[in-house]
This record gives structure tokens, C-alpha cells and sequence, in this order.
């Protein structure tokens, strides 16, 4: 993965926004993403810019169940990371983040797992 400005740790990126979304601190999460990021999610909706992200994870996180935002797995994959998780409402997902030179999320694509988290789905 590449980092041509600033030094971060992607990982940890992913595991700031996971945080972010178990304790629904929706100001954190949209500072994890880039002005101009976008988030194609699992519905196959999207999601463009701060303004969008704002609409998109407001209701999410207002609607999340207990058992939201638990982490299943989370690997570096080239120019990504991949997170396999628990979404909003308890199904399983997999989230893949891209990154700018900055460290902020510049793209997320989600894939819904299934109720089993089958990796035969995955995006």
C-alpha cells in the first residue's frame, strides 16, 4: 500500500472507523473521510462527498442493533484494506477502504456476507 505524503497505518484507519460506528460518534467518522470520498454501499446505493456520508451514516447509526460493528477480520489487500464485519443491522459485511496520500478514506465499497458471512460473496 502505498503513502507517497503522510505516514499512516491503514489498518488502523479501519479500526479508528469501526470504533467510530460501535460507539456511534458520527462527527469521528465522517473526519475519517476525505472531502471528496465516496461510499458505494452494500444496497447498491451511493454516497458522495461529506454531505452524503453525513445523510448516509446519520441513519445508520441512529438504527444500529447491539450486535453492530463487530470486526470478524481485517486484512491489507494491495492498494486496500478489508474489513469483514458485523453492518448497522447485524448482517454480515464486507467493507473495502482505499486511501488518499493524506490517510483520510477516500473510497468505500460494502458487499453484503449474508447471514453466515460467506467469503464466496465478497466483493
Amino acid at each position: 500500500m502505498s503513502s507517497s505524503g503522510t505516514d499512516f497505518d491503514p489498518v488502523g484507519v479501519v479500526i479508528d472507523w469501526l470504533d467510530a460506528c460501535r460507539q456511534r460518534r458520527l462527527a469521528d467518522l465522517l473526519e475519517l473521510y476525505a472531502d471528496e470520498a465516496t461510499l458505494d454501499f452494500c444496497d447498491g446505493g451511493r454516497f458522495v462527498r461529506r454531505s452524503g456520508l453525513l445523510r448516509y451514516w446519520q441513519g445508520k447509526l441512529q438504527a444500529a442493533t447491539p450486535a453492530a460493528f463487530e470486526l470478524r477480520e481485517v486484512l491489507p489487500d494491495g492498494e486496500c484494506v478489508i474489513l469483514d464485519y458485523l453492518d448497522y443491522d447485524g448482517t454480515a459485511a464486507r467493507t473495502k477502504f482505499w486511501f488518499d496520500d493524506e490517510g483520510n478514506t477516500s473510497r468505500t465499497r460494502c458487499t453484503s456476507l449474508g447471514s453466515a458471512g460467506s467469503r464466496s460473496n465478497a466483493a
